[in-house]
């Protein structure tokens, strides 16, 4: 991965000067750089890592495994993009294994999460089975841990 993208990554909010200095080239050159990837859609937005466990929120997430039937000629893709298309979806992904496509969701309690489920996403041709399970706690997300004020409990090692 370019160099760019992986300080992108790590930090979406660095000025664009601190970046180009630490590539060792322009600010000029940067800013081109993060145009050409967001008009070619490989950047596709910036977000704030939050940790959604010390905010008040009317929110519960799951996780839904979904089985599917393949469709001619589309495969897996026009059903996963139907099912990406519901605003209750946050995530969708293609997986290897029992299930073929997971679904992060999103509603205001349980039963919004397993309406979606009954009502919407269990009545679209071609969804054989799904398995839901209810996220209760987060320790890192997105490669950020949610709580840092613990000591590294690993065990120190010596010669």
């Amino acid at each position: 991965m370019d160099e760019l993208l992986k300080l992108l990554l790590a930090n979406a909010c660095e000025s664009r000067a601190t970046i180009a200095q630490q590539l060792g080239i322009g600010v000029e050159e940067v800013e081109r750089r993060i145009a050409e990837y967001e008009k070619r859609g490989v950047i596709r937005g910036y977000q704030a890592v939050l940790n959604e466990d010390q905010l008040d929120l009317d929110k519960v997430t799951a996780v839904i495994e979904v089985k599917v039937t393949p469709e001619r000629g589309g495969g897996f893709n026009r059903i996963a993009d139907r099912l990406s298309r519901f605003p209750e979806v946050r995530s969708a992904y293609l997986m290897s294994g029992t299930y073929d496509l997971l679904l992060f969701v999103e509603g205001h309690n349980l039963r919004d999460v397993a309406s979606f489920v009954s009502a919407k996403l269990a009545t679209i041709d071609g969804v054989l089975s799904t398995s839901t399970h209810f996220m209760l706690k987060t320790y890192k997300r997105l490669g950020v841990l949610m709580e840092t004020n613990h000591e590294d409990e690993r065990l120190t090692i010596s010669p």
